[in-house]
Parts: C-alpha cells; structure tokens; sequence
C-alpha cells in the first residue's frame, strides 16, 4: 500500500526536569532539566505512527524546508507543562505542486494532509491535490470552506474544531465527511458516537490525533468499513494518550 503525507514536519522536544524551589529574582519555578527525548512532530508524526502500525507500507512524505521546533518543559514527576516555546513557524514557504508531487499523489491508495495552518497549504493547492487523488483524508487547524470539504472523502477535526467551523459556515451538506474526535469520549460520525473500546488513563494527549487520523486511515483503506476504522483509530488513540510525550502505538514510552 502507498500512502502520501502532505503536511508541515516539525520537530518535537520534550526537556524532563524537576522543580522545587521558586526563584529568588522573580515569581517563578526554578526548572532543573535531566534529560531530553526529541521525535518527529506536526505530519512527522502522522509519518511515524503509519510506520508503526504498518512497517510495509510505502511513504511519500511531502512538506516544508524550514526547521520548525516545538519544546517543551515538563515537569517529570507530575508530567506538568512548564512551558512551550514555538520556533520557525513565521515564515514557511507556500508548497508548488510540481509534477513530481503529481505524479506521487496519483500513484498513492491514499493521501494523508496534516494541515497544523502554519503557510505550507493554502485552499487552492488542497483542492488540486484532492482533485489527483484516489482517496484523501485531512485533519486541519484552519477553517476550510465548503468547497474545499467537498472534495474530501473525510475531514478529523476535534470536538472544538468542528464547533467553530459550523458557526463559520453551513456545512449540512457534508456531515458524511466529518470525523470528530471527542477525547476520552471516542469519536462521532453523523451524530453517532463511537465510544473509545479501551479507555485508558490519560498522561499526554499530545498528537494523539495524529494517531487517530493514521489508524483510521490505514484500516479504511483495507476494509471500507468506516465503523470499524472508527473504533480502531480510537483504540490506537487510547493506546497513546497513556504514554509520556508525543508517541506512537508501538512505541515502548
């Protein structure tokens, strides 16, 4: 099976530390760091938890040159988040399909778009991929219009997501292509809502959905069955949501 990831690639540092004391100069926590684990973040991510549910597939992974870096500082007792510091997203250059990236597209079961709205993917350029593509799915943080969600086989978006985007715009027409993920809840396909099968203690809800969108995919593509790549993707997500940081199924973490 071949799958395209188009999506921005970030990278994701988590600095574990400790705190005890507050500062002398100021009213804040004096953070003492003791290691760092760092993996692929943003559509990296998606990347990585494909390769670990499936280590046969083919990957094509297109997306930006420039560096972008998210850190963060945890707490490693607790699994608090001191802070968050965000670096290379100012300026992204815009992606040019050339015929490459066409051909790429047209030759995949699948196409996996990780939109984090970061410059990479305007409206214009997701409608002509979804125009070459055999089947296409997109998890999104910018309101897309409707004619955009048009030509979509599905749409993730979360609980929060999803409320925005229906006060932005009518999307009756389209409830067939939305997939919402509600957290420990599961997930919703036309108002049906499909409870997590494991529900687990959550840790980390970082990138888990990713997760979701990766799991869902790859079972659909083999079955059809929207139902069933449903509850599987919300079993990969519990699986992840237990771990610390940003991780995969399989991942030992």
């Amino acid at each position: 099976m071949k799958i395209t990831v188009i999506g921005e690639l970030g990278k994701d540092v988590f600095v574990y530390g400790e705190s005890n004391r507050l500062s002398p100069e100021a009213p804040v926590p004096v953070f003492n760091p003791s290691y760092t684990e760092e993996n692929p973040g943003m559509a990296g991510n998606v990347v990585e938890n494909l390769m670990s549910m499936d280590n046969t597939l083919s990957i094509n992974f297109i997306h930006q040159h420039e560096p972008i870096t998210k850190t963060r500082y945890v707490e490693e007792k607790s699994n608090h988040m001191f802070l968050r510091v965000d670096e290379g997203e100012g300026n992204i250059t815009p992606l040019t399909l050339t015929d490459a990236y066409i051909d790429m597209i047209k030759e995949s079961d699948g196409v996996i778009i990780s939109d984090y709205n970061k410059g990479f993917l305007n409206e214009r350029v997701l409608r002509e991929i979804a125009y070459h593509s055999h089947f296409i799915i997109m998890d999104t943080k910018k309101q897309v219009s409707p004619t955009t969600i048009s030509n979509f086989n599905f749409i993730k978006l979360n609980e929060g997501e999803h409320k925005k985007l229906k006060i932005a715009y009518d999307i009756t027409e389209y409830l067939d292509k939305f997939l919402i993920t509600l957290g420990s809840r599961g997930a919703s396909y036309i108002d049906t809502i499909y409870p997590s099968p494991d529900p687990k203690e959550t840790i980390d809800v970082s990138g888990a959905g990713d997760t979701f969108t990766s799991a869902f995919t790859l079972n659909y593509l083999k079955t059809k069955n929207i139902k069933d790549s449903i509850i599987f993707a919300n079993t990969m997500a519990a699986i992840v949501v237990s771990k610390r940081g940003v991780s995969t199924p399989k991942k030992s973490r």
